[in-house]
């Protein structure tokens, strides 16, 4: 019966009829450089004809994934703290789309696309942001593994692990998006490097697998644009967050940034925005040279007094040790096997037989580990018997 509605919904002239209408919309709106739906292109072709542009269904899909779920319990910048008013990744994601849907749709560019690039550009962001990448890449690499990168996660989780191990086989625009998205690097100016496949794409991968520090452009200008927004949406509201938990005060903002950004996170969003559309082309995404100067002052402030700060790292000393008891006894749990270890209940066995064949065991920890989330992660560092950080 699925295999009849199935095809009954490939062959409905009034759902094909639809998507021709909506692709005729994109040519009046869409800028010449933008991306277009008739140009999405899967892994995996698919047959079904639904009344959704196929950048659209991309944002379904992570939406529904178990992964984005867990979005909820995962460290932006500070953890171990009861302030229910302090960034989380969930909302880091929603505002960097809300910020380049907002740049995208005054440049024409495609929404669809942006808001798909944005949903699921940090899905692979293990517990505890980018500390725990830190200690989970070191691990990774004692154990023969390349290195850990949550962006290169991220497309591992959407293409290898999300339904059992298939995957939800998004476009290659979007997935390019996901892996190019670093928004730690600086840059004033990015153009699309737009010859684009999944050949192309594996071998980024690798590249940046071998080499984290490689260069990516993103295939797109949406990609681009998801890419300054990442920076955007972070750089004023960990400012905001740490104003909250006392960790700085607002006179603390370099005078020269507050000059010319401004000192709340609005005001800092408002004018990174208007200057990166005045100084945007018509095929490359850029600030002024002025501002993009302002912006990395403002970064390296944000580093010295909020990401550096010993005051948000005590509890890393602790943490660090979880990390490694987990990781040690999953790899045990996998190669013994110990079918009652939560890693056999709440993960391989989940998955189709073919992953764990398929899989080195210290990459199924991996996986299993960056897919925590903060509480599951001290849960379980706590049946192991490890003295776990309290929130404070």
């Amino acid at each position: 019966m699925k295999q009849a509605a199935d095809e009954q919904m490939k062959q409905d002239p009034f759902l094909i009829e639809l998507k021709k209408k909506l692709a005729a919309k994109e040519e009046q709106y869409l800028g010449p450089y933008a991306a277009r739906s008739r140009d999405a292109v899967r892994r995996r072709p698919e047959l079904l004809e639904g009344h959704r542009p196929p950048f659209a269904v991309d944002t379904d899909r992570i939406l529904h994934s178990r992964a984005y779920t867990r979005y909820i319990d995962k460290t932006q910048v500070f953890y171990m703290v009861r302030n229910d008013h302090i960034t989380h990744r969930v909302l880091h994601v929603q505002l960097v789309s809300k910020i380049a849907r907002t740049i995208g749709r005054v440049l024409s560019l495609n929404e669809d696309l942006i808001e798909s690039i944005a949903l699921g550009h940090d899905i692979g962001h293990p517990p505890f942001g980018h500390d725990g990448e830190k200690i989970l890449d070191g691990l990774c690499r004692e154990h023969g593994l390349p290195s850990f990168q949550h962006n290169l996660q991220s497309v591992r989780f959407l293409e290898h692990i999300e339904r059992k191990g298939r995957g939800v086989n998004l476009t290659l625009q979007t997935l390019d998006g996901i892996l190019c998205h670093d928004g730690e690097v600086h840059d004033r100016s990015l153009r699309p490097e737009r010859a684009g496949s999944f050949a192309a794409f594996d071998d980024k991968m690798r590249r940046k697998a071998v080499n984290p520090a490689a260069p990516l452009a993103p295939m797109t200008l949406e990609g681009c644009v998801v890419r300054f927004a990442d920076t955007i949406s972070y750089i004023g509201r960990d400012i905001e967050d740490a104003i909250e938990l006392a960790l700085i005060r607002r006179s603390d903002i370099p005078a020269d940034c507050r000059a010319l950004l401004g000192e709340t996170n609005g005001t800092i969003v408002h004018n990174l925005v208007t200057d990166l559309l005045k100084n945007s082309g018509p095929d490359a995404i850029a600030f002024s040279p002025e501002v993009s100067e302002t912006l990395r002052t403002l970064k390296e402030f944000n580093y010295e007094r909020i990401y550096l700060n010993p005051a948000i790292k005590k509890d890393v000393g602790k943490i660090t040790v979880c990390y490694r008891c987990l990781f040690h006894a999953y790899l045990e749990a996998v190669q013994a096997p110990q079918e009652k270890s939560s890693l056999f209940s709440e993960f391989i066995n989940k998955m189709d037989p073919g992953y764990a064949g398929e899989t080195p065991p210290a990459a199924i920890v991996c996986d299993f580990l960056a897919g925590m989330t903060d509480d599951y992660f001290l849960n379980q560092a706590a049946l192991f018997g490890c003295a776990v950080p309290q929130k404070q």
